[in-house]
């Protein structure tokens, strides 16, 4: 749970060396490369592919069916696969268009039974008009002068066919005709299984071709490597016959780039990063936690002299989404639904990490749902062993609040810990500590009442935080005389943010409006559906309905208030007390490496 210490590390070479030593650096894939010429600034990387042969590759991986990958074979042609691969794509989208325009035209069709449209010349240079008339309107046209039938109707319409050689007036028939198209109904049928046949030929075609996904994604991750390496060799500064190659290295990984230098004849010089240097960030953290990596990356990294958040935000995302669901059935969905993707999520260290994250989501929901005593919004008998779990009271509004609150002041208590921590050994660090006395003190205020005898007290050490912060936020220099006035306002200017810090915390009330919308709606619904199922005839079937579609509707709500207020109160409200930096991801020079498809 920190950010790696790096060092500056330059290497230093013969020309002829050049590529022999970068390739063997990218098989170390430790070093961020720093570029040395100052006059052509590389933003990224360029691609060492063409875009197409991305879009054959994605297509191929995301067949819902594969065949076992071949390791090799003879005929294999790369530019072949990809333009195979696209066709298929392309072939694919317009017989899918196809079958749905068929369908639709069907759906036209069907009402009017299935017959051959005959041509004018057959009627006499008559034509037939169709007409979906309501059946409210069929007075009109039975009182027009028209010559028409009445194929079928419905419990809304008519489908009247007239027959003339002019389309009939809006005054004759009251809506206006409607385009069957010229194509019978069994026509048509027989066009769609022709063109489900042929989505059936493209499927199979798609399954063939992703024999070749692991040839095609070897290919890819060579070039790749190629692309990266010769990026590389735009990065070094070169000087008559002599290079050099410079990049910030792990202080844990630096001995391995050493020992390189030494069996290559190479010079080494390892440097502490300079106070104007702005190193890239490398986090680490246990496999269990890494996914807090990702919302923190999702956001803003830190800078590289702060602290890394991940962990504190990993475990109080679990916990805000676990106050804001809170209901273990609800939960339980949730848990059903991860063992079915378990298998699936840990094909890859992203979905093994996400794997992790939703892993305490669940556990830390169904947790919480049984603390609040809520199983899809039913209460369990107060005489249960599950009754006796419950220990939190949802609609005890002063309660709940005050535990929403507490648990956002130990938020930015913990942020402002962390930050002062980071600053030990410096002054700086005892502002920060200024806010934990007066959110600490605030909150005891809170839970032990204004009458109590510790107010008396509190309002002094909420004076003696305030001092803090007041005298210690500055780290302007004393130079002159009036940097100490600067120092002041800076330090004023920071106790201003009492207001801020004041309604950062109770910004976390949101965890218990949402938590309660979230068990009073579940209540809701189960109340409407015992309503329902009251009502003789079809009131079960109403009941039922209610009773899924309302839970459904609902847990999908919190869901979403969970994912986007629980990254809130983490980066926005968190992240204004505890990191303040803005730091550059830290891109490792490596191999790509290609990982194989197992059935």
């Amino acid at each position: 749970m920190s950010i790696l210490r790096l060092k500056r590390l330059t290497l230093y070479g013969i020309s002829d060396q050049k590529d022999s030593i970068l390739g063997g650096l990218q098989e170390l894939g430790c070093l961020h490369l720093v570029n040395l010429r100052e006059s052509e600034r590389h933003t990224e990387l360029p691609s060492a592919q063409p875009k197409d042969t991305y879009e054959a590759l994605r297509y191929l991986e995301n067949s819902p069916i594969k065949r076992r990958p071949v390791s090799e074979d003879e005929d294999y042609d790369l530019d072949a696969i990809v333009e195979k691969a696209l066709w298929n794509q392309q072939r694919r989208r317009a017989v899918h268009d196809r079958i749905d325009e068929l369908r639709h035209q069907i759906s036209e069709v069907e009402p009017w039974g299935d017959f051959d449209l005959p041509s004018p010349a057959k009627l006499g240079g008559m034509r037939l008009w169709f007409h979906v008339v309501p059946l409210h309107k069929m007075k009109l046209v039975r009182a027009s002068d028209l010559t028409w039938h009445m194929v079928r109707k419905d419990n809304r319409n008519a489908y009247v066919v007239v027959i003339s050689k002019t389309q009939p007036s809006a005054e004759a028939m009251p809506v206006p005709s409607v385009d069957i198209g010229r194509y019978s109904l069994s026509e048509l049928r027989w066009q769609e299984e022709l063109a489900e046949a042929e989505a059936e030929e493209i499927v199979a075609e798609r399954w063939t071709l992703t024999r070749w996904l692991g040839l095609v994604k070897h290919d890819m991750a060579r070039a790749e490597n190629r692309a990266a390496l010769e990026y590389a060799g735009t990065q070094t500064l070169d000087a008559e016959d002599l290079f050099a190659v410079q990049g910030w290295v792990p202080v844990k990984r630096a001995q391995e780039v050493v020992e390189f230098a030494e069996r290559h004849g190479l010079a080494c010089t390892l440097e502490e990063p300079a106070l104007d240097d702005t190193p890239p960030v490398l986090l680490e953290n246990p496999p269990k936690l890494a996914a807090g990596e990702d919302l923190v990356a999702f956001f803003q990294l830190p800078g590289y002299r702060d602290w890394d958040p991940s962990a504190v935000i990993f475990i109080s995302f679990a916990l805000f989404f676990a106050m804001i669901l809170s209901d273990a059935g609800y939960a339980a969905l949730l848990a059903i639904g991860l063992a079915f993707l378990w298998p699936k999520m840990g094909r890859s260290d992203t979905g093994k990490r996400m794997r992790s994250l939703a892993a305490s989501i669940v556990g830390a929901s169904v947790a919480y749902g049984v603390l609040v005593g809520s199983y899809f919004g039913v209460a369990p008998a107060v005489d249960s062993f599950v009754g006796s779990l419950k220990v939190l009271e949802i609609n005890d509004f002063n309660s709940m609040m005050k535990l929403s609150v507490v648990v956002g002041g130990t938020h930015v208590v913990l942020a402002n810990l962390m930050v002062a921590w980071n600053r030990r050994g410096s002054w700086v660090a005892l502002a920060p500590l200024g806010w934990v006395v007066i959110v600490l003190t605030g909150i005891a205020v809170m839970l032990l009442g204004l009458d109590s005898p510790f107010t008396n007290v509190a309002w002094w050490v909420m004076g003696a935080g305030g001092a803090l912060i007041f005298l210690f936020s500055s780290e302007r220099p004393l130079k002159r005389g009036t940097d100490l006035l600067w120092r002041l306002f800076d330090g004023l200017k920071a106790a201003m943010g009492l207001s801020s810090a004041f309604g950062d915390v109770l910004s976390y009330l949101r965890l218990f409006a949402l938590g309660l919308s979230s068990a009073s709606l579940a209540v809701t619904f189960n109340q409407l559906a015992v309503q329902a199922m009251d009502t003789p005839g079809i009131g079960l079937l109403f009941g039922l309905a209610i009773l899924v579609l309302g839970h459904v509707l609902n847990i999908i709500l919190a869901i979403i208030s969970g994912v986007v207020h629980g990254l809130r109160l983490n980066l926005i409200e968190f992240y204004n007390w505890g990191v303040s930096g803005e730091g550059e991801t830290f891109k490792a020079f490596r191999r790509k490496e290609t990982l194989s498809w197992t059935q």
